[in-house]
């Protein structure tokens, strides 16, 4: 599994993200950070990944056998969980959450891509 994770700060909020990222994973909310419009969001997700099969409610997995992702939400994050998935669709997800300016934080590295075009 590969994950990943995103947020929003408020204007001006800087904070550690692996601070914020732990905190986030425990499912506690955090001073500093904006709440997301979560269901604009998934509905997004189910219209870019129309093309794939819909397992459930948060869990997409493509056709071809090239991958799966599992969605998970606060108020405030959006986690993806890729089972198997492309490098490409890793990068459509990323891009898919830029649009809300939702920034990827990647824990394996641990690095936060303030900007999307860092992912290029």
């Amino acid at each position: 599994m590969y994950e990943l994770l995103f947020w929003k700060y408020n204007d001006g909020v800087y904070l550690n993200h692996h601070e914020v990222y732990e905190a986030l994973e425990n499912q506690q909310q955090v001073d500093g950070l904006e709440e997301l419009p979560i269901t604009v969001i998934l509905n997004r997700l189910h219209s870019v990944f129309s093309n794939w099969e819909k397992v459930d409610e948060n869990s997409w997995k493509n056709s071809n056998g090239k991958g799966a992702f599992q969605v998970k939400t606060t108020t405030q994050s959006i986690q993806i969980d890729c089972y198997g998935t492309e490098g490409k669709t890793m990068n459509l997800l990323a891009d898919t959450l830029e649009e809300f300016k939702c920034p990827l934080y990647d824990p394996q590295v641990p690095v936060r891509y303030d900007e999307i075009n860092e992912l290029d």
